[in-house]
């Protein structure tokens, strides 16, 4: 089995960035630090996925070795919970991904001071719902409103009507992190909405940013900060030269556009806090971001970040044919994989996957609605799976993996016939199902029990955890459970945005 390529040391990047952070709580004479941390503290799949050989808890871990000194505000804004706004790396919305980080941080052995529900209005039942279900089981939980006068009125913020009229949470520790299940969750109102509060209490604070894209310290176009813009193009997020840090000490550094237009108000407001000139310069001055010096191969990271560049497109496709994005954030994803010069037959997997469901099409009109799901091994061998009366084509494509990992031979059954055919009777006589075929969790279901009585089903089912990090791609839009199951099992699968049948519930 090849090995897989390593573009970034883990450990460097551990060990470089909790130093850096420790001497920025010892430095300055302050009695407190609030670290916003932006993109994903923990599970950070597109750090793992751009930058091969990053741990994606490499944060938490780090936070961990401070866990005495530290705790933690999780911030969520009311609008994503009253859209349902959705984590796509887990296809889970914002309300749940905060339940499902206190969880984390808590297995962690980290403290969870409270949840913060920013630009909090009335009349949002959803929002009140899920207060109300963190406050029964003891989550502390404060409501932040819009701040008055903000962005441009400082005097007005920096007063009892802007920051005073939020509540102060109660905090402890030396270290308070700042967190929230994605971008525009309201982390940078909160924490200088504490810091305003620390200084009226009579306490020194201070403030900083832990921002892992983009990488400062790396070229402006260079893939892996790409590949940032394309995974925040819904935000619209652009990549910029930090003209403030260029001007202050001639040196470039990456940051982008939200940062950059913020920081002359956010200077102001620490200033106009603080009673003292800001010891920041610029908006990388703020931050504490250290990813950069863990790179180790840079070509590594750019095929890694140019392969991302192309997922996100993919997934922007079928997003936009469902609905759930305008067509600008479409078109801004292509632009992306344009300025790269990729095409998502760049992607290995597409290609292998479209050519065969051609194939079975031509050869019979009775495959004229075949689907075809085709999965790149570790050692880079394409294998490909169809859908079936029996099966969709994510457990076609699994079970062939699993086989060829084995080394069994293609026509090799793993699971009997009359096993798929009984639990097909159970789901249309008992459950009253519409569709017959078999999803790719209720055929691993038939393996396991399979397992029991089969040694080749057995050897195959231990295969499976050597599918984790595999990319996959498939003709039609997979439905959300097969969706879901490919993600848990750690396989990194695209869609083509085309639905499997005309009609609207199924799809």
């Amino acid at each position: 089995m090849a090995v897989p390529k390593i573009g970034f040391s883990a450990e460097k990047y551990i060990e470089e960035q909790s130093k850096y952070i420790l001497e920025r709580i010892e430095s300055g004479g302050s009695q407190r630090l609030y670290l916003e941390f932006g993109g994903k503290l923990v599970q950070d799949k597109h750090a793992m996925r751009v930058l091969p050989g990053f741990d994606e808890n490499a944060k938490i871990k780090l936070l961990q070795r401070m866990k005495d000194q530290a705790e933690i505000i999780i911030c969520v804004y009311s609008g994503d919970i009253e859209t349902h706004k959705t984590r796509q790396d887990f296809g889970i919305t914002y309300d749940l991904e905060v339940l499902r980080l206190i969880d984390v941080f808590r297995k962690f052995d980290l403290e969870i001071n409270s949840v913060v529900v920013t630009r909090y209005e009335d009349d949002m039942p959803s929002v009140d719902k899920f207060i109300h279900r963190l406050e029964n089981r003891g989550i502390r939980t404060y409501r932040h409103r819009f701040t008055k006068g903000y962005p441009t009125d400082v005097e007005t913020i920096v007063s009892d009507a802007g920051y005073g009229a939020n509540p102060y949470i109660e905090v402890t520790k030396p270290l308070i992190v700042v967190t929230g299940p994605g971008g525009g969750s309201g982390k940078l109102a909160t924490s200088l909405s504490q810091l305003y509060h620390e200084f009226r209490q009579g306490r020194k604070a201070r403030y900083a940013k832990f921002e892992t894209f983009p990488i400062w310290n790396i070229p402006l176009k260079h893939p892996v900060n790409v590949a940032y813009e394309a995974a925040t193009a819904d935000l619209r997020d652009v990549n910029m030269i930090d003209s403030f840090h260029l001007e202050a000490y001639g040196e470039m550094a990456v940051n982008y556009n939200r940062d950059l237009e913020v920081f002359p108000v956010v200077k102001r407001i620490i200033e106009k806090i603080t009673g003292e000139e800001s010891e920041y310069k610029s908006p990388t001055d703020m931050g504490v971001n250290r990813a950069g010096f863990g790179i180790i191969d840079d070509e590594v990271c750019r095929e890694a970040a140019c392969q991302e560049v192309i997922r996100r497109y993919l997934i922007a496709e079928c997003d936009y044919k469902k609905g759930k994005i305008e067509g600008n954030i479409l078109e801004r994803c292509k632009l992306l994989m344009d300025e790269l010069d990729l095409t998502e037959t760049d992607r290995p997997v597409v290609l292998p996957a479209r050519e065969y469901a051609e194939v079975k099409r031509a050869q019979n009109e009775r495959y004229s609605n075949v689907v075809v799901l085709a999965m790149e091994l570790p050692d880079g061998t394409i294998i490909t799976g169809r859908s079936s009366r029996r099966m969709v084509a994510a457990a076609a494509a699994v079970l062939n993996a699993a086989k060829k990992l084995c080394g069994m031979a293609d026509p090799l059954l793993l699971i009997s016939p009359n096993i798929l055919q009984r639990i097909q009777e159970l789901k249309t006589d008992v459950l009253r199902a519409d569709k017959t075929s078999l999803n790719l969790e209720e055929v691993l279901t038939a393996l396991t029990i399979s397992a029991e009585t089969n040694p080749s089903a057995e050897m195959a089912l231990g295969k499976l955890k050597e599918l984790r990090g595999c990319k996959a791609h498939c003709t039609a839009i997979l439905s959300d459970k097969d969706e879901s199951t490919l993600k848990a099992m750690g396989i990194d699968v695209t869609c083509d945005p085309e639905y499997v049948t005309n009609n609207l519930y199924d799809n």
